[in-house]
């Protein structure tokens, strides 16, 4: 498959999904003459979302805990020439209302962030706190489920017991992650003061697909993010994705 002029990647097929559903709730959010939002990264590290949406013209402020990361995304957006859009803070998580301001945006980022706080579900209300009524949230998540089926398929079944039996999804003592089912992130983002429009399953067969039937053949790489993006949204193919993509709207209350 061929993305813009070029090939589709591995990179492609891991984030086609999240992609597709961003585009689709930000051209809502975007009538024709208001094409610019704020947009607030959390854990946006070196700018794999926050450059491209710059350039589609939004102004992106990146809060990651990262200084290294934040080298890398201003280098990034010096190369892409949208450095006049994109905004490097240093913070985390749960302090992000003090950095960036309560109300002060329209769109919330936060990517494969809960899996790593101590707390999910009160970093996740705190950070929402930012977004103005009506604001899109956007969360990527490690799946509960995934892990299991994943463990087990490596032969690892100790591990899969474990995370099917332990709320957080976590495969032993020692595992530090976080992980969600569909239900559980939805309950957090009701938590957290927005309404849930979307849930959609990132990477249902591309971290099981062996690389050798896709890189030899560029049309079997077509194929397969077609199928990906066919399947995100139906169960129970969502439910066994690698990660979950909720998209959300902060309500008014």
């Amino acid at each position: 498959m061929v993305v813009g002029s070029r090939p589709v990647s591995w990179e492609d097929l891991r984030q086609a999904v999240v992609w597709q559903g961003l585009r689709d709730a930000l051209a809502v959010m975007t009538p024709p003459g208001n094409t610019s939002l704020a947009i607030v990264d959390a854990g946006g590290g070196s700018g794999g979302f926050a450059v491209p949406l710059a350039e589609q013209g939004h102004r992106v402020t990146v809060v990651d805990p990262s200084p290294d990361s934040l080298a890398s995304l201003d280098r990034r957006a010096a190369e892409r020439g949208v450095t006049h859009l994109v905004a490097a803070r240093q913070g985390d998580l749960s302090t992000l209302p003090g950095i960036v301001g309560a109300a002060s945006c329209d769109v919330l980022l936060c990517h494969t962030v809960l899996e790593v706080v101590d707390e999910p579900a009160r970093a996740l209300a705190a950070a929402a706190l930012v977004l103005r009524p009506g604001g899109l949230l956007s969360i990527v998540a490690a799946n509960r489920d995934a892990v299991v089926l994943a463990r087990a398929l490596a032969g690892r079944f100790a591990e899969a017991q474990y995370a099917l039996a332990d709320p957080g999804g976590r495969c032993g003592t020692s595992d530090p992650a976080h992980r969600f089912d569909a239900r559980a992130l939805a309950g957090m983002v009701r938590d957290a003061g927005a309404d849930v429009i979307a849930i959609h399953g990132v990477r249902v067969f591309a971290d099981l697909v062996p690389g050798a039937l896709v890189d030899g053949d560029p049309s079997a790489a077509e194929r397969l993010l077609r199928l990906e993006i066919a399947a995100s949204s139906r169960r129970p193919f969502r439910d066994l994705a690698t990660q979950l993509h909720v998209l959300a709207h902060r309500n008014a209350g």
